[in-house]
């Protein structure tokens, strides 16, 4: 079988290359879609796209995120595909802090990398070329992820398990890429993945004790276990950065971190432009607008990281007057 070429989107010009008109008509249709579907939170779109992936060849398109990253994943995936919208901007919570941690020595480790795509931002020159370890356990995801590593000149380093309270395996399902879970609760085929626990990771010498680091935790419904295994990991100078899942009016997560853990909750709050640190968590009642998507919470032991996040917010409220 011949494997063609991948299409190139380049965002912050439009420019398109490689593509045939059906292919351009349906950049144009996934462009637009997920435009439209912005106004009810993107409601339905990955299930147009993903029909509409049925009529295009099997190729990969190369997404072109800034001048040293670039992020590839099949053509017409209706989660990913909404990068073809220049004015989408995917969790932009998470690219607030990136993008003003970009001079700090920080390490990223990207729990749940699905294909990479913060690996390879995070890795690339105008985010401050830090080093990444992105963490995955899915067989169908990790070529992907390991092809964005490819493209990107092996720049960032990969691990194929999952996150979880202790060392051990479990049983990995779904029926999306974006969901797999070792929760036990996904549906679908399944397959055993191994799993280690975040201070594993001190205990392999991949991270020392005394780093800092952002991590991500896209974890699927584990985030509790996988907070309850890194101890001493976030009694450094970290910052886990989980999801609330808008169907969770108990905010199981946050109640978790707030009320069993020595972390400060923070969360991005729209209607200040600010990471505003919680404590009652009544103010996720107002964010949680949507209950298809998820909300990305912060959690942080280390007065270091807490400064930089109170410098962020003054640097917001300069640029707000």
């Amino acid at each position: 079988m011949i494997v063609q070429s991948p299409i190139h989107f380049d965002r912050a010009s439009g420019s398109l290359e490689g593509a045939n008109l059906w292919e351009r008509t349906a950049a144009l249709a996934l462009a637009t879609g997920s435009k439209i579907s912005s106004h009810f939170s993107h409601r339905g779109y990955i299930g147009c796209a993903n029909l509409l992936r049925k009529t295009l060849p099997e190729r990969n398109i190369a997404i072109k995120l800034n001048a040293d990253a670039i992020f590839e994943f099949p053509y017409g995936d209706g989660y990913w595909s909404k990068l073809l919208d220049r004015s989408y901007s995917y969790e932009d919570e998470l690219e607030l802090l990136f993008r003003h941690s970009a001079d700090i020595d920080y390490t990223l480790l990207d729990c749940g990398a699905n294909y990479g795509y913060w690996s390879v931002l995070v890795t690339s020159r105008p985010f401050g070329s830090h080093r990444a370890i992105a963490i995955e356990p899915s067989s169908q995801n990790f070529p992907k992820l390991a092809n964005n590593a490819r493209v990107n000149g092996n720049r960032f380093e990969l691990m194929k398990c999952a996150i979880g309270a202790a060392r051990g395996t479990a049983r990995l399902s779904g029926t999306k890429h974006e969901a797999f879970s070792i929760a036990g609760n996904a549906g679908g085929g399944s397959e055993e993945v191994p799993v280690i626990a975040l201070d594993n990771l001190i205990d392999d010498g991949k991270v020392s004790a005394d780093g800092k680091y952002l991590i991500k935790l896209d974890v699927e419904g584990v985030e509790i276990e996988a907070i309850k295994g890194g101890t001493r990991l976030l009694q450094a100078d970290s910052v886990i950065m989980c999801e609330e899942h808008g169907n969770d009016p108990d905010h199981t997560v946050s109640r978790y971190i707030l009320d069993q853990t020595p972390l400060n909750l923070i969360v991005y709050d729209p209607r200040s432009n600010r990471l505003e640190t919680v404590t009652e968590l009544s103010i996720l009642d107002r964010i949680k607008v949507s209950s298809h998507v998820g909300y990305n919470v912060f959690g942080t032991a280390s007065a270091f990281w807490q400064n930089r996040i109170n410098a962020l917010n003054a640097n917001a409220a300069r640029r707000m007057q």
